[in-house]
């Protein structure tokens, strides 16, 4: 057995040691998803919350109509809301309802939730080094 010293990186968490606690974060596999998905230049977003509406009829998380195109393998749907859903387990808990309403429709997404999507990986872009503070 070595003694490699304390951790400061595990599966996309950066721990960084202090003497009065830990910080955890995942900056990096923050700015490497934004790039991946080629939003890391776009203007940043203050709120991530996506929109809902009490009418039913304009509320755009409503039943799909029959005239709406679901959108095809070429868009990454799924893969960007798994990465999403990655940074929400254990750092970005601001994102969890947003990524949760939009969760609901991968099967079926349609450009409205892309642009949802993209709406939070705006919010992203801007908020890349929100930090978490662990007191031992």
């Amino acid at each position: 057995m070595k003694d490699l010293g304390k951790i400061k990186f595990y599966l996309g968490l950066q721990i960084e040691h202090l003497s009065n606690g830990k910080f955890i974060h995942q900056s990096t596999y923050t700015e490497k998803g934004l790039k991946h998905f080629d939003m890391d230049n776009v203007h940043p977003l203050s709120i991530p919350m996506v929109d809902r509406l009490l009418d039913t009829k304009k509320d755009l998380f409503r039943q799909l109509k029959e005239n709406e195109e679901i959108l095809g393998p070429e868009v990454s749907y799924l893969s960007i809301i798994g990465a999403l859903m990655y940074l929400t387990n254990y750092t970005r808990l601001n994102i969890a309802f947003a990524v949760n309403l939009l969760t609901r429709y991968s099967f079926t997404p349609i450009k409205i939730y892309w642009n949802k999507v993209k709406h939070i990986l705006c919010y992203l872009c801007g908020t890349t080094k929100i930090d978490y503070f662990i007191v031992d």
